[in-house]
């Protein structure tokens, strides 16, 4: 039997078969719960009413614990104005399959959680303990913090927006205890035509540095800047346009400029672990009596060696007539444009993880957003943590890509 031949028309066209992309998945819905924080001193929330309503609008279901919002002056009734349900216990809160908190996750709380739900919190390394990390590994949680949340610039965003705020209020808590009110010496900080600026020192040349600079010279005050890191030094003095007064931290030095300062500000950072001490006692017992230390950096131990934690409720305390404010935190004092900077941060985020189908597809697409995971669906993947703790490391990157 013969072949038929092919028959070949002038009509006939060939077309390149269309190239196939990854399609993104339908967006997913999601359910977010919002608790009341009964942590000490914690007065934020993580997202304003604002936000909330355009989550709701996108479809998204929010249920937001009774009195959330009260420390930031925030009403439940704005919240459910904004199309949140107001939940009068912890459980119904925690019955949501994504937990939204300002503080780590406590004690508490750990019985509220149910198995394979997202929590997104700060961690806290210094008070963190053993046994929540374990019981939220045994419940398949996954977390994500916000000291290591990076946005695309590779930047910490919530990390930055709490010291852009805990740097420019140095100042003004500076200037309270300076002033006559606060059984100060009387002292207005900045000063006027005619009399010598007030004597800031800073120590540290980082965002909180930096922000109190701004704020201090923008007051009339008078500068000087120590950091061991000269590209930091050069980059403030680059930020803020002046040229300002830095060192290296030499004690000498150090020691000099501290006996006739007004106002000390501790603004050391540390990568992990605590802040060294570059104030020794014998420095601060040699400053004038009536000025004012502001030790941001107490969060990680402080930077002076007089320093001790307070509390918002007593912030201050006197050793050598030195006025010594050590309250962790910061921004909690300053709540409502803390929360609204969380929350500029976080809607989008959320918005992106409802886009590409749920937390998992966004950290297939984004890389950069799997810094802040320290736990993935009850794996460890924070290698702090888990040498902290020897606990077992599991690296996120492998765990994702085993999912695939």
């Amino acid at each position: 039997m013969a072949t038929s031949k092919p028959i070949i028309s002038a009509g006939f066209s060939y077309e390149t078969l269309e190239e196939t992309l990854d399609i993104k998945p339908k967006g997913a819905q999601l359910h977010i719960g919002i608790p009341k924080e009964t942590s000490f001193n914690e007065n934020r929330v993580t997202l304003t009413p604002e936000a909330v309503g355009v989550l709701v609008s996108n479809g998204h279901k929010v249920v937001v614990e009774y009195k959330a919002g009260d420390g930031a002056n925030y009403q439940d009734k704005e919240y459910s104005d904004a199309g949140a349900k107001i939940a009068y216990t912890k459980k119904e809160v925690f019955e949501c399959d994504m937990i939204i908190k300002s503080a780590p996750v406590s004690e508490v709380e750990l019985e509220f959680l149910k198995p394979n739900q997202i929590i997104i919190s700060p961690i806290h390394l210094a008070v963190m303990k053993a046994e929540i990390l374990q019981k939220m590994m045994e419940k398949r949680i996954t977390a994500l913090s916000f000291e290591n949340l990076k946005d695309d610039s590779g930047h910490n965003p919530i990390v930055r927006s709490m010291s852009e705020i805990a740097g420019s209020a140095v100042m003004l808590i500076a200037g309270q205890y300076l002033s006559n009110a606060n059984n100060g010496k009387g002292v207005l900080l900045g000063g006027i035509s005619g009399i010598p600026p007030t004597k800031v020192i800073i120590i540290g040349a980082g965002i909180v540095g930096e922000y109190a600079a701004r704020t201090a010279l923008a007051m009339g005050a008078s500068v000087k800047m120590f950091d061991n890191n000269i590209y930091r030094l050069k980059r403030v003095q680059n930020n803020i346009g002046v040229r300002m007064w830095t060192s290296v931290i030499e004690p000498k030095i150090l020691a000099k400029q501290l006996k006739t300062c007004d106002v000390a500000v501790g603004a050391l950072s540390s990568t992990g672990g605590r802040t060294p001490i570059v104030v020794t006692d014998e420095m601060v017992a040699a400053m004038r009596p009536g000025s004012v230390i502001v030790d941001v950096s107490i969060d990680r131990g402080g930077c002076f060696e007089t320093s001790e934690l307070t509390s918002h409720e007593h912030p201050i305390f006197l050793k050598y007539g030195v006025v010594h404010y050590c309250v962790p935190n910061i921004p909690s004092g300053f709540a409502r444009t803390a929360s609204q900077a969380i929350s500029n941060v976080l809607m989008p985020l959320l918005l992106e993880i409802a886009q590409e189908g749920g937390l998992e597809n966004l950290l297939w697409h984004k890389i950069n957003i799997r810094n802040g995971i320290y736990l993935f669906k009850g794996a460890l993947t924070n290698f702090h943590l888990s040498q902290r703790f020897d606990l077992k490391y599991t690296d996120l990157n492998l765990l994702i890509a085993s999912k695939r």
